[in-house]
């Protein structure tokens, strides 16, 4: 009763047309649920299952990604409080021996996917897994190590990866957070900053990205409740509290074991 309970617990957050219940969303089920242990379990019993799959690895490495995340307070302090009051924030370091697991699955799947695309270049799995390899690495230099510059690099790469996996798979709808993250996100510096971003290639435009973040939000697969999560960042920045309240009790539904959820829907309430 209870795996039939737990199969149907990560068929809840599945898109329309997604049938199976794989090792792999367990794992994402578990990581977004903040069970980093039950993820890690799962993603690489996935790895020995499918030996030569990149989003075992790359998986694995989102996990420890989150696991720092939480660890540390990362979205919390990023997405969740003003300007002034991240200023004064005192964070926790992040932990060596987390990253060199995080950046060692990061390597293992790149070498797995370089070696599928090598022979299928449009493989939709392999592309996907090099969408996200890029994206986790982005944001662990951004909102861990503060290198924002060699970020916006790696964030540029990701997108062009994406564009070229949306233009041979556009139902591929996890793809299209790697170009909403970027545009959103960057959307929110400063005049100035975003004329320099764009001069050097990125791309800044809002409604672009909370377009694209809608897509993944709605119909996309291990990205769709994060995509959620960075639409209630989104709506409050724009003082939308009653939507922010609808995505963010959706999510505290679907994860019960996520504090976040929790701690920011009962300040909406």
């Amino acid at each position: 009763m209870k795996r039939r309970q737990f199969l149907l617990a990560i068929l809840v957050v599945l898109p329309c047309g997604a049938t199976n219940a794989t090792l792999l969303d367990a794992g994402y089920q578990q990581m977004y649920d903040l069970q980093f242990d039950g993820a890690h379990h799962a993603f690489r019993q996935w790895e020995q299952l499918h030996p030569e799959d990149p989003m075992g690895p790359v998986s694995d490495a989102a996990a420890y990604l989150f696991s720092e995340f939480d660890r540390m307070r990362v979205l919390q302090s990023e997405f969740f409080v003003d300007n002034d009051s991240f200023l004064h924030l005192r964070r926790l370091n992040s932990d060596p021996a987390v990253k060199a697991c995080f950046e060692s699955a990061l390597v293992h799947g790149q070498l797995l996917a370089e070696r599928v695309l090598k022979g299928s270049p449009d493989d939709e799995n392999a592309l996907l897994a090099s969408v996200l390899r890029l994206g986790l690495h982005a944001d662990y230099l951004a909102l861990v190590e503060k290198r924002y510059l060699t970020s916006l690099n790696e964030m540029k790469q990701g997108r062009d990866v994406a564009g070229k996996l949306l233009a041979a798979h556009p139902r591929c709808y996890d793809a299209y957070l790697a170009v909403g993250v970027e545009n959103y996100m960057l959307s929110l510096k400063p005049a100035p900053i975003r004329w320099l971003l764009r001069a050097g290639g990125a791309q800044t435009d809002k409604d672009v990205g909370i377009a694209n973040l809608r897509l993944t939000a709605s119909n996309g697969h291990y990205l769709m409740p994060y995509a959620r999560l960075l639409l209630a960042v989104a709506a409050l920045r724009d003082n939308n509290r009653p939507q922010a309240k609808r995505t963010l009790a959706w999510l505290a539904g679907a994860y019960p074991r996520n504090r976040l959820y929790r701690e920011e829907l009962a300040k909406l309430q």
